[in-house]
């Protein structure tokens, strides 16, 4: 396998496609899952023509099942050092959810020239967890249920989550694909329950707004009008205002795991960003 090993001796795997010489696109998957999930991107990328990277974060997929450093200060020190590693100059990167957060602490430090272009799909900023400072999220109550299925039946929590809320297959009219919630399932499996349990305090908790507001590169905000996971009136209208350079484009209907059921149209979306 394609690893790194951190300065804490963490391995973290990754995929990197495509010609040395393109321009490298880096993905950042969501809460609980891999680099698999972004199959339908990386795919489309590489067939015209980019180099294109994926990790797992730690404690997901088949990076190190890490009980400490699980919180966003680490994962964009993780991120850092991959593209270090691999010398990645002039990257767009695009993160779902919990993905969308890592983006954002990690452009924000990002050593000049790192850094092209910034994508936001369904992502956490500027910060989820309700607070006096941000009265429209969600109570601290969603994240400890959260928790507590986690701990109490985490093969459980996970199958729920992908055939309901997370693809919108909770919805009256949903087509419904067993095979992407299985595949979800084994994704979220493959990790480790202490990371993700961690995890959630990362997603939920950590407050972006100062690192949306330092990013200068060019931004784009995608967010599903009908996303369940993360609410789209406390996310991407408001990160897109904190932004220096953002643009924000929403899409009426569409859940929270849009590049999976919305692939060509995420795609194609992608791409304009990406060239314009």
């Amino acid at each position: 396998m394609t690893t790194i090993t951190t300065k804490d001796g963490t391995e973290i795997f990754y995929k990197d496609w495509g010609p040395k010489d393109a321009t490298p696109i880096m993905f950042h998957h969501g809460w609980p899952l891999s680099a698999d999930d972004w199959d339908a991107q990386m795919m489309f990328f590489l067939l015209k023509g980019y180099r294109v990277i994926a990790h797992d974060r730690r404690g997901h997929g088949r990076s190190t099942q890490t009980w400490q450093g699980n919180e966003m200060d680490t994962y964009a020190a993780d991120v850092a050092e991959l593209t270090d590693a691999l010398d990645l100059k002039g990257a767009i990167h695009v993160g779902h959810s919990t993905g969308g957060g890592e983006v954002a602490h990690y452009v924000a430090r990002a050593k000049p020239g790192r850094v092209a272009k910034a994508v936001l799909i369904g992502a956490v900023p500027p910060v989820m967890v309700k607070s006096e400072k941000n009265p429209g999220g969600l109570p601290i109550e969603v994240f400890d249920g959260f928790r507590a299925a986690l701990v109490a039946n985490r093969a459980q929590f996970y199958m729920d989550v992908a055939a309901g809320p997370f693809y919108g297959y909770n919805r009256p009219d949903a087509k419904i694909s067993q095979a992407v919630v299985e595949n979800w399932w084994r994704q979220g499996m493959m990790g480790g329950a202490k990371a993700h349990y961690d995890c959630i305090k990362a997603f939920s908790e950590t407050d972006f707004t100062e690192d949306l507001k330092v990013i200068e590169v060019p931004t784009l905000v995608m967010h599903g009008e009908d996303d369940q996971i993360v609410p789209i009136a406390d996310s991407a209208p408001l990160s897109a205002k904190l932004l220096k350079n953002g643009t924000l484009k929403t899409y009426p209907g569409f859940p929270h795991g849009m590049p999976t059921t919305h692939a060509d149209q995420i795609n194609a979306d992608l791409l304009a960003f990406i060239r314009g």
